[in-house]
């Protein structure tokens, strides 16, 4: 199964979610070794993109050799939005992917992300700008609507591919439900009924199962996940896996885990030094220990430690004796 936008092509239909402080640079890494057909990068402001902030500018880090990268830009300044694509193309970027599906607050006051689903016109004209800005295929990310009484996502996409964006992402929820409830994967039928362009799933996509569900449902041509991957980098890989051969390979072995969880903290460290590394990799570490014996007071010492090799024997003084217990 492979999956076409415009130009790029993907080896497969399983896409990494944007997601703020966790897809960065070393678990896309993670996320593209094991098979995911395309990963997109945190979402990045573009008034910030331009300002050239060294925290921003890490968001994007490593276009290039993670080719093909797509980049999320967020902003609600059509010649801002422009410009921030621009950047990103020369960065290495391989798609331009606009975020009109943020629900934050602090997004939304800000007449972006989702808020933007409430102004057809002003959307319209920043999804031309940043399409004529740039020789890279432009994708736009959204919601099912701002709530239940706009359900706009099938006109806004219409709009979007008049525009000449090249696939559209729809998460079935809308801004007012934030992640409650569940996705509408029907709304997302009703937005690859109204285009000819790729529409990509999103939302509630947890297993196997939900992932051939979804597509059955909504008839998308892809399928991104998001929270589902917390702890679980191998996970849409599997996923892709599944969607081409029917079979259900299995998590790896907690030995297995270890060396990830151990590999993907160097990573981290090495992208963002011991201070900010050690805080950046207490998240990761909490969701790959979720579950597991004990895992509640190891994340909690966990949490205080200030070392990189104080928290790595950490690390390995918990997983060793589960590992002796799976042997056995």
């Amino acid at each position: 199964m492979t999956l076409r936008i415009g130009s790029v092509r993907l080896n497969n239909p399983v896409i990494l979610a944007p997601m703020c402080g966790v897809s960065d640079l070393p678990f896309r890494r993670l996320v593209n070794g094991f098979g995911a057909g395309l990963a997109v990068s945190e979402m990045i402001a573009s008034k910030a993109m331009i300002q050239a902030g060294k925290k921003t500018l890490r968001m994007a880090a490593g276009c290039a050799e993670e080719h093909p990268l797509a980049v999320q830009i967020v902003g609600g300044d059509p010649e801002i939005m422009a410009e921030a694509a621009r950047l990103n193309q020369d960065r290495g970027a391989a798609i331009i992917d606009i975020n009109m599906g943020c629900p934050a607050r602090k997004v939304v006051k800000g007449a972006s992300g989702s808020a933007l689903m409430r102004d057809e016109k002003l959307a319209g004209r920043i999804m031309e700008s940043v399409v004529k800005a740039v020789d890279v295929p432009v994708t736009l990310k959204m919601r099912a609507g701002w709530d239940e009484d706009s359900l706009n996502a099938p006109a806004l996409a219409r709009i979007a591919e008049d525009c000449g964006v090249q696939a559209v992402t729809v998460h079935g929820r809308t801004r007012a439900q934030f992640y409650r409830g569940r996705a509408d994967w029907k709304l997302i039928g009703r937005v690859k009924e109204a285009v000819s362009i790729p529409v990509i799933g999103n939302g509630d996509v947890k297993s196997f199962d939900d992932a051939e569900r979804m597509l059955e449902e909504s008839g998308a041509d892809g399928v991104m996940i998001g929270r589902a991957c917390y702890g679980r980098p191998w996970f849409p890989g599997q996923v892709s896996h599944f969607l081409e051969t029917g079979a259900r390979q299995s998590e790896p072995s907690i030995c297995g885990q270890l060396a990830i969880i151990l590999g993907h903290y160097e990573d981290i460290l090495s992208h963002y030094g011991v201070y900010s590394g050690i805080r950046v990799a207490r998240k990761h570490i909490g969701w790959y220990s979720k579950g597991l014996p004990g895992s509640a007071e190891f994340r909690a010492r966990f949490m205080s430690i200030a070392g990189a090799e104080e928290a790595k024997d950490h690390i390995r003084r918990f997983y060793l004796p589960v590992i002796e217990r799976e042997a056995a």
